[in-house]
């Protein structure tokens, strides 16, 4: 009887055990479903507190990788930001698509002369203008190529090689900044000629020829440095003058050379908001974190862009 009592007990115990863990399981079940929505809910409020946004950013075309990634970064934290299709262009065209009437709340340029241009017929607001980026002008030849393979590893490649007029080479036209400090570091060892005279930082890099130089019959010349780039990629030519960016943007091609910033403008690359921007407290948003934001800086570095502070 005893023996029969004690068994009734372990059992009431057992089941009660069962249905506390039941309890306990319930509990933390209803939990968890009710904090899931209070998140998203959270969520909403944060996008239901800002009007949606839609941003026009006109830059210079060697940024177009690395701004697409910081772009998708950015909105991934304020999604009631959108960007138009972000235009990818040389300075020189994108201030002639402003002056053809285009709208854009943000320029940034690969010149300052050209961002001088765009402050002086008003497409940006000059109180807004700041030094974004700055990079470097290098020499590239097509990673397989035997220049490649000769100079790729030490970078010994100089102007000195190219004022003997043995390699063709291509550079951006007039309108492309990086040919603009191409045609500069050219002026230095006689192979491009100022139409002023000029040369070096003195000279505009714009107006000139290769006419009775080196490299005379040897240039080819391209709208924008993507396709300067993809000339030696494609050995097209032996040189190409493009940015360090570019490198990283496009690969199959290797820096043979690295022109010496004396011999050439300073590389910035001047950011504004534009003067007719319906959104300027947005776009001035998205530049000061893109420029602070420790992700965002990570970003503009895998892609070969350092900022200027």
């Amino acid at each position: 009887m005893k023996k029969h009592i004690r068994i009734m007990l372990a059992a009431v115990c057992a089941f009660a055990l069962v249905g506390a863990f039941a309890l306990v399981g319930c509990s933390t079940g209803t939990e968890q479903k009710t904090e899931e929505p209070q998140q998203t809910e959270d969520q909403a409020a944060k996008t239901e507190s800002h009007e949606a946004v839609e941003l026009q950013l006109f830059a210079a075309n060697s940024l177009s990788k690395a701004m697409d990634a910081v772009q998708q970064l950015y909105t991934q934290d304020h999604d009631w930001v959108t960007f138009k299709d972000t235009q990818y262009l040389s300075s020189g065209e994108l201030n002639e698509q402003l002056a053809g009437g285009a709208y854009a709340d943000v320029l940034i340029s690969a010149s300052k002369g050209k961002m001088d241009d765009a402050v002086e017929k008003g497409y940006v607001d000059e109180s807004t203008r700041f030094d974004m980026f700055k990079n470097d002008l290098v020499m590239v030849a097509g990673e397989d190529s035997e220049l490649a393979k000769t100079y790729g590893a030490d970078q010994s490649f100089t102007l000195d090689d190219i004022a003997s007029g043995d390699y063709s080479v291509a550079v951006g036209d007039a309108s492309v900044p990086a040919g603009n400090y191409a045609n500069q570091a050219l002026s230095t060892i006689g192979c491009f000629t100022d139409a002023d005279g000029k040369t070096g930082k003195d000279s505009a890099g714009t107006d000139g020829s290769y006419d009775g130089t080196p490299l005379e019959g040897k240039v080819n010349l391209q709208s924008s440095v993507g396709n300067v780039c993809k000339q030696a990629q494609s050995g097209a030519v032996d040189v190409a003058f493009v940015y360090t960016s570019d490198v990283y943007r496009f690969g199959g091609v290797k820096v043979i050379g690295v022109v010496p910033a004396d011999t050439h403008k300073n590389i910035v690359y001047p950011a504004a908001i534009c003067k007719d921007s319906t959104q300027a407290e947005a776009a001035s948003e998205f530049i000061e974190w893109a420029t602070t934001d420790a992700e965002a800086k990570k970003l503009w570095q895998e892609w070969g862009f350092e900022l200027v502070s």
